[in-house]
């Protein structure tokens, strides 16, 4: 610490630090300073706010989305009678978190003229909330009429806008016949129990009824399709269920995340990192105006140079005047933009959805991107990244100009002082 104090105090640290402070014969000088801490300080928020934009969407696919949908899933051909055994043994499995049956059923929903496709899934909501998110997010007394064996169904937004529908409603449900069969499809009216807002594409398709209502719509009513897997690690699903389906007779097929939302995820990362990369071009650019006004001042300051160079200063000194000068710099517009960027990050959502309700448009639509929303998750490590890579850009700058102001001449520089 004494060190440290030290360096700080210093005539090379301090002589800096005056430069920097200092009022200079040239306003153009003083402009390009201005400039550069602001074109730093815009680079570094701009930063910080769409990599958070980046995160955010990457927390929201593996919160929501893939909270909401199977992490990983096994299934027979010809469904699974023995449940609760299969169960059992998957839970005992490392890696596999929660384990719930289901029935999975293409079907159409219709609604006076309204038709609309709808993926259907019978479940049993007690075993669902080891590997969804979503009962959490239903209503209690929605819940318990999901738990009882009637005719109740919980809808996404997206399917209710479509229908035109509202809670208590009567909709009718159409489960086509397969086309090796030639009995005619089952029709069954339900009652609109909920309607559930994730904010995501799961509203527009999805829909929720009784694990025994669907089992009696289905090819084989004593059975279930298949088995929802949660995980412990997302990214170990593939092997995870690979393993699983390994272990087991023949008939058994399995699947995972990766497959229906593996390429949204990889566009998320490398969406991520293009942005990333581009941004960190701009800090770039920015860093190196400060090469610019580096050079100016050296020329506004040559005879200060020469004067230090008479007393004694050395040229290690006097690089080290104008890097601390150029690094102070670097340093401000670093630190305003971390600033400016999480003030970004904490208003940007807000102002998001306030535009889009005055200007009564809607950016991103639950039916084209995976959510409808602008989410922002602010990472300390990504602060962290950003700050260290914009001050060692700022101080890698500072190294010509400061070479350049260690070889000015005193006499040369004096001459038409």
């Amino acid at each position: 610490m004494r060190k440290l104090f030290d360096f700080f105090q210093s005539p090379l640290v301090l002589i800096g630090l005056r430069y920097a402070g200092a009022r200079r014969r040239s306003q153009l000088v003083s402009f390009i300073s201005a400039i550069s801490i602001l074109g730093m300080t815009l680079g570094v928020s701009l930063l910080v706010l769409v990599l958070s934009v980046m995160n955010g969407f990457d927390r929201e696919l593996r919160n929501n989305i893939l909270g909401l949908m199977p992490q990983g899933s096994v299934y027979h051909r010809y469904g699974i009678e023995d449940w609760p055994s299969l169960q059992k043994e998957f839970l005992a499995k490392a890696g596999v978190a929660g384990s719930a049956p289901f029935v999975q059923l293409q079907a159409l929903l219709s609604h006076g003229k309204n038709v609309a496709p709808v993926n259907l899934y019978g479940v049993d909501i007690e075993q669902e909330r080891q590997v969804s998110v979503l009962p959490e997010r239903l209503a209690p007394e929605v819940l318990q009429g999901l738990s009882e064996n009637r005719a109740n169904i919980v809808i996404g937004t997206g399917l209710a806008k479509t229908l035109g529908v509202e809670l208590g409603k009567r909709i009718t449900l159409v489960v086509p016949a397969s086309q090796a069969q030639s009995r005619a499809p089952k029709v069954r009216v339900f009652t609109v129990l909920g309607i559930f807002d994730t904010g995501t594409e799961v509203d527009n398709g999805l829909a929720l009824v009784n694990l025994a209502q669907a089992q009696t719509m289905s090819l084989t009513p004593e059975r279930v399709s298949g088995m929802r897997l949660r995980l412990d690690e997302l990214f170990a699903a593939p092997t995870i269920v690979a393993e699983l389906v390994r272990t087991l007779p023949y008939g058994y097929y399995g699947s995972d995340w990766t497959r229906s939302h593996g390429n949204l995820f990889q566009a998320i990362q490398m969406s991520k990192n293009l942005v990333g990369l581009l941004l960190f071009l701009i800090i770039a650019i920015a860093a190196f105006n400060v090469v610019t006004t580096l050079i100016m001042v050296v020329v506004d300051k040559q005879g200060d140079i020469a004067i230090l160079r008479t007393l004694g200063a050395s040229s290690g000194m006097i690089m080290g005047i104008f890097m601390v000068q150029g690094s102070l710099i670097g340093f401000l517009g670093t630190c305003l933009g971390l600033v400016v960027g999480c003030l970004l990050c904490a208003v940007v959502p807000d102002a998001f959805l306030a535009f889009e309700r005055v200007f009564q448009v809607q950016f991103l639509k639950a039916d084209v991107y995976p959510i409808s929303y602008l989410p922002v998750d602010l990472r300390v490590p990504d602060l962290l990244l950003i700050a260290a890579v914009a001050l060692l850009m700022s101080f890698v700058a500072t190294v010509y100009p400061a070479w350049r102001a260690s070889r000015v001449e005193p006499a040369e520089a004096l001459r038409y002082e």
